[in-house]
Order: C-alpha cells, then sequence, then structure tokens
C-alpha cells in the first residue's frame, strides 16, 4: 500500500538532506570512539556553576516572568548587552538592529527564508559551513563558488564571479573557518566591503568563532570595515548581516544565538520568527544574560582560549609524528577545526568506514563543498578531545592512511 504522507510532500522537501555531520555523530558517540567529528567545544569547560547559580537567581528574582512568553525580538537586557558589545568594536547598532535566535543556525535559516527564491545564486566560499548550506538548500538556491586559502576567500576571484553570476548575497566565515580554520586578512576583508558596495551585493558575515583568537586581540569584523566604509553614517543599515553565538563561549545547550542587520532585515526576520516558534526559550534568555553580565566571563573566555591552543598543538605535533610524507594541513589561529589534505589518491569519503572500525572519526571533506571538491580532505575537531586522545586518534588515522597509499602501489 502507498504512503499516503509521502505523495503529499512539498516539492521543497525533495532538497532537504540529513546533515553528515549529525548522521555520524549517532555513529561515533561511543565511548570507546575517540572523535574529531563534531563541532564541540570542551564539555568539561562548560561553566556549570556560574549556570546554576544563574538559574537560581533567575527563580528567585523573576520566576513569573522567566518562565513566561516574551517578545519576539528577544530578552532586552541581553540585546543592550549585546549592543553595547558590538558598539565598544565600532559596530554602530541599537535594539532595532538585533534579533535573537535559536542559536546562529537558526538566523542562517531565516535569511534564506527570506532572501532566496528557488534558482536566486548565492555566493559562498568552497568549501563552506556545512550548515548554512543545508539551512538553504530547501529554498533552491544556486550556488557560485569562490575557492579559500590559507588567508580566507580568494579576491582575486571574487570580483570576476560577482560581474559574472550577480549573486543575491555573499556568505563568508571570516574567523577561524568552518571546516578550515583559516581566517580572512585583514586587506581581504576591506576589499570584500568594497566590492559589496561597488555592486550593490549584500554580505553574510556568519562568526560563532570570533572571540576564540588564541594570541592578540579579535579581529575587526567585516560589519566594522562595514560601518567605516559608510564614515559619517548614525545607523547600521548599510550592506552587512552579521551572525554569531553564544554556543562557543557558554554552552551550545542554551542555544541562543542572534543576528544583526538593518532594520528593514531585522523587521522580516522577526516575522519570519514569529511563524517559526514565536521566541527563543524566555527562561533561557534570562539565564544567558546573568552569565555574559557577570565579571567572570573574560577570565572564562581566556581559559577557553589557552585549553582550545594547547589541544590545537597537540594534534599539530601529532600530524608531525604520524602522518605520511604528502600530507598537508592548516593552522588556525583560533576556534575549534582544522583542514587535513591527504597525499594524492587517498579519499577520506572512501576510508570513513575503516576509520570507525579503529574507532576514529573525522568529517570527509567532501559534504563541506556546495559543488564538487577533492576528495583528499577532512575536517578535524581539537576542542573536544583531551591531549592524549589526540595523539592517540591521529595515529589511528594516520596507519589507516598509510595502509591505503600501500594498498594502491
Amino acid at each position: 500500500m502507498t504512503n499516503p504522507w509521502e505523495q503529499r510532500f512539498a516539492e521543497r522537501t525533495t532538497r532537504m538532506k540529513s546533515s553528515f555531520i549529525r548522521e555520524l555523530l549517532k555513529v561515533t558517540n561511543q565511548p570507546d570512539v575517540i572523535s574529531f567529528g563534531g563541532g564541540f567545544p570542551a564539555g568539561e569547560l562548560f561553566p556549570v556553576e556560574q549556570v546554576k547559580e544563574a538559574c537560581a537567581k533567575v527563580l528567585a528574582e523573576h520566576p513569573l516572568k522567566a518562565l513566561q512568553y516574551s517578545t519576539t525580538e528577544g530578552y532586552d537586557p541581553l540585546r543592550q548587552y549585546l549592543v553595547d558589545d558590538y558598539r565598544s568594536r565600532g559596530i554602530n547598532i541599537g535594539l532595532e538592529n538585533l534579533q535573537i535566535t535559536g542559536g546562529s543556525q537558526q538566523a542562517l535559516d531565516f535569511i534564506g527564508r527570506i532572501f532566496i527564491n528557488n534558482g536566486d545564486k548565492v555566493l559562498v566560499e568552497s568549501p563552506t559551513y556545512l550548515g548554512a548550506l543545508q539551512a538553504w538548500n530547501a529554498y533552491g538556491p544556486e550556488y557560485v563558488t569562490v575557492q579559500t586559502d590559507d588567508d580566507g576567500m580568494r579576491i582575486d576571484e571574487l570580483e570576476e564571479r560577482i560581474q559574472a553570476e550577480k549573486p543575491k548575497f555573499i556568505y563568508v566565515l571570516p574567523n577561524f573557518h568552518n571546516p578550515m580554520g583559516v581566517s580572512l586578512t585583514v586587506e581581504r576583508r576591506k576589499k570584500i566591503v568594497e566590492l559589496s558596495h561597488h555592486y550593490n551585493i549584500p554580505l553574510v558575515e556568519d562568526d560563532p568563532y570570533g572571540k576564540l583568537i588564541f594570541e592578540g586581540e579579535m579581529l575587526p569584523s567585516i560589519a566594522a570595515f562595514d560601518c567605516a566604509y559608510r564614515e559619517g553614517s548614525d545607523d547600521f543599515n548599510g550592506n552587512v548581516i552579521h551572525t554569531s553565538t553564544f554556543s562557543k563561549i557558554l554552552a551550545p545547550g542554551l542555544r541562543i544565538g542572534w543576528a544583526i542587520g538593518p532594520t528593514d532585515v531585522i523587521k522580516k526576520m522577526t516575522q519570519a520568527k514569529q511563524g517559526a516558534d514565536l521566541q527563543c526559550s524566555t527562561f533561557d534568555q534570562y539565564v544567558a544574560y546573568e552569565l555574559v553580565a557577570g565579571d567572570w566571563l573574560p577570565d572564562h573566555i581566556e581559559t577557553i582560549k589557552r585549553v582550545y591552543k594547547e589541544r590545537r598543538d597537540t594534534m599539530l605535533q601529532a600530524f608531525e609524528d604520524f602522518m605520511p610524507e604528502g600530507t598537508t594541513w592548516t593552522t588556525p589561529a583560533g576556534g575549534l577545526f582544522l583542514w587535513l589534505r591527504l597525499p594524492e589518491g587517498c579519499d577520506a569519503l572512501e576510508l570513513f568506514p575503516k576509520a570507525v572500525e579503529e574507532r576514529v572519526a573525522y568529517v570527509p571533506g567532501m559534504p563541506f563543498y556546495p559543488i564538487d571538491g577533492p576528495r583528499n580532505t577532512m575536517r578535524l575537531n581539537f576542542s573536544a578531545s583531551q591531549p592524549d586522545k589526540i595523539r592517540e586518534g591521529v595515529r589511528r588515522i594516520s596507519v589507516m592512511v598509510k595502509n591505503a597509499l600501500a594498498e594502491k602501489k
């Protein structure tokens, strides 16, 4: 008998695919698997005691409001905290420029919902964030790609692609790129803003990792360069939509992210959110505000950065010690990921089942390419594993790769 539901799915569902990463987590989230697969922060660094205190304070001081429905735009004290933070970084926004979302992933979905018609061209890096592709695929875009190198999006290709394809918007991950771990240089950030204004094409800046820079200060945001480009303007109605999240500095389970942008864009996002889920959890927003308003947070972020830098360094040294000749990798200056390129002839997707047998996991690079890319790449997460597990996991991968190369001889 024919399934009556299957015949009634909307056409857009044919473009919806399960996330490779979410699916592999079902296989690899087992105690004996060393997993470099997920984009997990280090759970042992979650501020558990501070969360307990924040929850107790919210329930003691604001129980009725925190457990009630609230406004779609978000909890105003939390939004004002973010406004003040962005203003301190040269980004002149007000409350009307900010929408709280269910993680930055929901912000990306709303961008697709309010901008992408079937067949619209969207310019992205190659490779790019898999979650953005998954958020937008249902809306039927045609992806236009620009290569990414160790300095971020290739500006020498960008203008040519803009002229030839006239994309609806440009999507870029400037800081500690997911999946590659690279960062866009300051010069390239400025040039992207210049091209955006010259061709009147909006920019979507996705920045979940910017505060996790291992040495020195945060790099200037593309949004800040957009404000500077429009010198003399006293509002944020420029060319940039910027998304971010508390997932990487507090805890992803709170599911609190946001988007900032021109007022007309934020109004449309608010309408989209009203149709999606009415609002983010009021209680979670109250708790998040108590956490970020505390004077402990800067020290907490410094601890995260120190631990992640140590784990990155451990992984880089393990590559030097174990990986075969012809292997190359990126050296991220922050964030959670790096990008490994295996010797020519190795297929990271083909090798994945063998990796699972060896009780180690990674994400093959192929799913991050909107259009076919090289098959010898993989993304590795270094933030969620202890140093001894990192070395052992890399050793297991190296044995598997060496065996695959030997078989091809």
